[in-house]
């Protein structure tokens, strides 16, 4: 009966014997494990049903890594290769473990935290649990620290650092950051500050003595491998009736099922696959002749998806955040050996990775002139780059627009880019935004940083570069020379500027000499067929003038012969005047010379200081001489003309006396002022003027001015008759002296 029971498969005896078998052989299996023999065990493992015995397999697993956490990486390795073919299987035994480190942490057991977050880095090394897992135990373990949350987190950091660093290096920051400030600020025991400080010589070590995976336990491809994202505040199951025996209603189907997945992981087909060759060769033989025919209607599909572009993005981000400094980030790049189409996105990369950041940092700007240099296909796409930036530039916010200006100031001031780039630039209002306003200011002010005023003039004076700046400093519309120099004056640029103002200023006469050429070639066909009508009439008017100017001569003639006869003897005095000047100041005076009076004033003023003084002392003493009635009968005569003749011909007589007896000192003195330059002479003659209108503003003074000469010599006989009688007292105090007498 028992026997009969035995060999009844379906029967409870018989699944139980095997379940009991199963539970042997696993846990054998498991705790004989180590690096030389993992392949082997996995192989045996494998002939077992380990999909009936997963709860089987789980618990033995933990069980043999808590008994011996030092062997946790072989432990985690077999995980790994059973995770990948049974993920079932992996993801069961991670959510036991999580389970067992939760029940540790709130009953404050140090050891099994010590075992399951040990086993769980190890899992994070090959790749079966996501690195969220190990960031938030970190966190948990550092939230409220103690020396033994601290202990725990050190050692759970020293097995999984060095993957954390390479997967989430901003995460093992802030852990790292929280060590610090426990060190410094909380109150923990030595020991556990001196763990502190070894983590820190571990990191800056580069985790050396403790790699990912250890050599000869790295046996799964990381493209086969199954990751769990299991988070830590999660509810599972640990599925404990997976660890019991229970009856199985279909054992029979699930084994052979089982037979069907071992044989294909383990290939144990290849001994009758020898035999369906033979069979299956005129099968092939149809296949082939069917995938002929498929071939040929193959329709090719283009991936809009841009799956590698982001991949390729994503390469150049990483690359670029990871350098020190541009040298090693240009290495890195060019080590990478992308095609050359893809040039121009490394560019953009290049220019977006800047333009994300909050200020300009000069590392973009070295990185981007570091490429121009090393090929010339870098440096034309940077140029196509700048034409498309400042078509688009309204579309940027300040802060990019800024890092982008910015940017390719230091590339036109290091030359990395031709400055040919400036030919989009057109500097207009209808042209112009406000972004793209804002782009040219900081870029200008920028390159005016780093070159200074004069030699950014000098570079924009370029005769060779003059035609890529016509739009950056219009002269085609005076509106956007007047433009551009506002604009440039306002950001305090106004130096850049000279050459516009200057063509600002001359705009106007080049537009009335355009205007004139236009005309005068306009009137040049005009001209030449009425040129033998002009010429006859230039010949009538010269006939006429010269019979104008006979007439104005014969005039002329007629009134200076009227002149001559009222006064000969004044026209012989002026005539040696008269050559000296110059025939226009002669026709100047022309007209004074018809009233008699004028001229006398005339040739008073041009009468010398001496002559003057000399007249004056004569006419006093001819009035002296005359009684004063006579004087005064004189006076009320003085309209009379003929009187005026007499007067002025006796004054030119004494004149003429006068000059005749001058001494040659004198004459040498009245030549050297006519020698002297016309100004002085000028003067001369104003200030004579003034004397003459004194002397002559009225003849009623003539009198008054005797009088003050005769009460002058008056004083002067006064005088020198007390000096006489002075000198005759004193001679006759002196003769009768004692002194004298002896």
């Amino acid at each position: 009966m028992m026997q009969a029971q035995i060999t009844d498969k379906s029967s409870l005896a018989y699944q139980r014997m095997s379940w009991e078998a199963l539970k042997k052989s696993i846990n054998g299996l498991i705790n004989k494990v180590n690096v030389s023999n993992i392949g082997n065990i996995i192989h045996e493992l494998l002939q077992e049903n380990i999909v009936r015995g997963r709860g089987l397999l789980a618990r033995s697993t933990l069980q043999a890594q808590s008994a011996s956490p030092i062997f946790s990486h072989v432990y985690a390795a077999l995980v790994a290769i059973i995770n990948s073919k049974f993920p079932q299987i992996g993801e069961l035994i991670l959510k036991r473990l999580i389970l067992n480190f939760r029940k540790g942490y709130r009953r404050n057991d140090k050891q099994q935290c010590l075992t399951a977050s040990k086993f769980v880095a190890h899992l994070i090394n090959q790749n079966v649990a996501h690195e969220v897992l190990c960031l938030e135990m970190l966190t948990l373990l550092l939230e409220r620290p103690t020396d033994d949350s601290v202990e725990v987190a050190i050692s759970f950091l020293k097995d999984c650092g060095l993957k954390l660093t390479e997967v989430s290096p901003r995460g093992i920051n802030a852990i790292f950051e929280r060590l610090r400030n426990i060190l410094h600020e909380s109150e923990i025991d030595k020991r556990v500050q001196y763990m502190i400080e070894v983590m820190f010589a571990i990191r800056k070590d580069g985790f050396k003595d403790h790699p990912i995976i250890p050599e000869g336990l790295d046996l799964v491809e990381e493209e086969d491998q199954f990751t769990h994202m299991l988070p830590l505040e999660d509810d599972y199951n640990q599925e404990d009736i997976l660890n019991v025996f229970k009856l199985d209603p279909d054992f029979l189907e699930n084994e052979e099922k089982y037979k069907e997945i071992k044989k294909e992981i383990l290939d144990e087909g290849s001994e009758s696959g020898s035999d369906d060759d033979a069979d299956g060769s005129d099968e092939e033989d149809e296949e082939e002749g069917g995938d002929d025919d498929e071939e040929q209607e193959k329709i090719t599909i283009h991936d809009q998806t841009e799956v590698n572009l982001v991949a390729f993005r994503r390469t150049i981000y990483l690359a670029i955040q990871s350098s020190l400094d541009f040298e090693e980030c240009a290495h890195k790049l060019i080590k990478m050996d992308f095609p050359d189409s893809q040039t121009k996105e490394l560019c953009n990369m290049i220019l977006d990775c800047c333009a994300q950041q909050r200020t300009y940092e000069k590392f973009f700007g070295l990185l981007a002139g570091r490429f121009c240099i090393l090929k010339k296909d870098y440096m034309e796409s940077f140029e196509a780059i700048f034409k498309e930036q400042y078509e688009t530039i309204h579309r940027l916010e300040t802060n990019k627009l800024r890092n982008v200006a910015r940017m390719f100031a230091h590339l036109l001031y290091t030359d990395s880019v031709p400055w040919s780039v400036l030919e989009c630039i057109i500097m207009s209002e209808d042209t112009t935004t406000s972004s793209s306003r804002i782009f040219v200011k900081i870029l200008f002010q920028e390159l005016c940083a780093y070159m200074g005023l004069p030699k950014l003039n000098e570079r924009l004076k370029d005769v060779t570069l003059q035609q890529y700046f016509e739009g950056l400093f219009p002269r085609d519309n005076p509106r956007n020379t007047r433009f551009a120099i506002n604009f440039f004056t306002s950001i305090g640029l106004g130096g850049l500027t000279d050459e516009l103002r200057e063509h600002l200023k001359n705009a106007p006469k080049m537009i009335m000499t355009q205007k004139q050429e236009v005309e005068s070639s306009d009137s040049s066909s005009s001209s030449s067929s009425s040129s033998s009508s002009s010429s006859s009439d230039s010949s009538e008017s010269s006939d006429s003038s010269d019979s104008d100017s006979d007439s104005s001569g014969s005039s002329s003639s007629g009134s200076n012969s009227n002149v001559g006869a009222y006064s000969d003897s004044r026209h012989k005095k002026g005539q040696s005047r008269r050559k000296k000047r110059s025939p226009k100041s002669a026709s100047k005076k022309q007209p004074l010379e018809n009233s008699p009076r004028r001229k006398r004033d005339h040739s008073e003023e041009c009468e010398r200081p001496a002559d003057r003084h000399s007249s004056k002392t004569s006419r006093h003493k001819e009035r002296e001489r005359a009684s004063p009635d006579q004087s005064r009968k004189d006076q009320p005569s003085r309209p009379n003309r003929d009187d005026e003749d007499k007067e002025f011909d006796s004054r030119k007589e004494r004149k003429k006396t006068k000059n005749n007896s001058q001494s040659e000192p004198d004459k040498d003195r009245y030549r050297s002022r006519e020698e002297e330059p016309p100004q002085s002479r000028r003067r001369e003659r104003s200030k004579s003027k003034e004397r003459a209108r004194k002397e002559t503003c009225g003849r009623d003074g003539y009198k008054n001015g005797v009088e003050k000469q005769g009460e002058k010599s008056d004083r002067e006989s006064r005088h020198s008759d007390r000096y006489r009688d002075a000198r005759k007292t004193e001679d006759r105090h002196r003769d009768g002296s004692p002194r004298r007498r002896r």
